[in-house]
């Protein structure tokens, strides 16, 4: 495999789905034998993370308006590195990307304001559905690409029912930011409909108090956990009866694709991403947004058909492994890159 110099640049949050797949992609890109330069918004986790895996990140403020000081150290990084592509995450990196002797490339997970990517050669859109939308903002066909995210697999893990959840109830699991969009509201309010059922929200953020008081409000407050960010979701991942995605609002929905990897059976809202990726009744299950009773009844559903539940599960293992395993999608961004780096 020819030694592609790739510097891949992300300004984002400590936790979200693109900062996650960001680490993923650069760790398996290096282990994959291609030059990875990391450059990074300040966060000493993701820092050590990529040191622990062999890489030698650099760090940048990426601040506001009147930070110049960002770009002009970047394209240093950039000129002394000499990437052949350089890639850069979401708007803030793009915003900040310099023009150089490199391919520069923005990457969407999601349905940004086209101006931060004034500087891109090319876009790249982690689903079918940003690449459509686009084509339709006027962007050249010849310069947009899909390649998608791949997920997490979990190898035998050993489930582990959180010790707060009793031993024969029904297990659902959601994650993400507690924020509208990820619907939460709406899972809460299909709560009183699934009989028996304890709900797991691993995830943080300002609609905590107000997911809290909607529990509470409607009687679930003891069958709705929300124990904040969890370190390592494989365990109880692994365990959980229904995983459910009920954002209202999901560009792609890395959660989906790891329930996928765990063969876990999928009921979602339609939101873009799960559309996407899920075959209504093939492998997994799609309720109208903001319907909490239909949720309601595709969670039931699955819980009251083990086989049919499990039927879903293996479908959605399967198209996992075809479309989103680590090893097929390196192989399409490692042909995208070459591809670009010699146009």
């Amino acid at each position: 495999m020819d030694k592609l110099r790739v510097a891949h640049i992300m300004a984002g949050a400590a936790n979200g789905g693109a900062e996650l797949f960001y680490e993923r992609l650069c760790i398996a890109q290096h282990e994959q034998g291609l030059n990875i330069l990391s450059i990074i918004r300040h966060n000493p986790d993701r820092l050590e993370l990529l040191k622990s895996k062999g890489l030698l990140p650099k760090e940048l403020s990426f601040g506001g308006r009147i930070d110049f000081i960002t770009k002009r150290k970047m394209k240093k990084m950039l000129k002394d590195f000499c990437p052949r592509v350089a890639v850069a995450w979401m708007s803030r990196a793009a915003n900040f990307m310099p023009v150089g002797d490199w391919v520069s490339v923005g990457r969407l997970g999601g349905f940004y304001d086209l101006r931060y990517y004034k500087n891109c050669d090319h876009l790249v859109g982690n689903t079918k559905g940003i690449v459509k939308w686009l084509l339709e903002q006027g962007w050249p066909e010849h310069r947009a690409h899909y390649v998608p995210n791949f997920a997490r697999d979990f190898p035998n893990v050993i489930p582990q029912r959180p010790h707060y959840i009793p031993e024969n109830a029904p297990f659902l699991l959601a994650m993400g930011r507690l924020h509208t969009n990820k619907g939460f509201d709406t899972l809460i309010k299909a709560m009183p409909y699934i009989k028996d059922a304890h709900l797991l929200i691993a995830g943080e953020g300002d609609q905590r108090d107000s997911l809290q008081c909607l529990a509470n409000s409607l009687g679930v407050a003891d069958r709705v956990h929300m124990p904040g960010w969890v370190t390592d979701i494989s365990h109880i991942l692994s365990e959980c009866d229904v995983f459910v995605c009920s954002s209202r609002h999901e560009p792609l929905g890395n959660i989906v694709l790891e329930a996928f990897a765990a063969t876990k059976p999928v009921a979602a809202l339609a939101s873009q991403g799960p559309s996407e990726l899920i075959d209504d009744g093939e492998n997994g299950l799609l309720s109208p947004l903001e319907d909490e009773n239909l949720l309601a009844q595709s969670i039931q559903k699955l819980l009251d058909l083990p086989e049919f539940a499990q039927k879903i599960a293996q479908a959605g293992r399967q198209k996992f492994e075809q479309e989103f395993s680590k090893e097929t999608v390196l192989q399409q961004w490692y042909n995208f890159l070459s591809k670009v780096e010699k146009a």
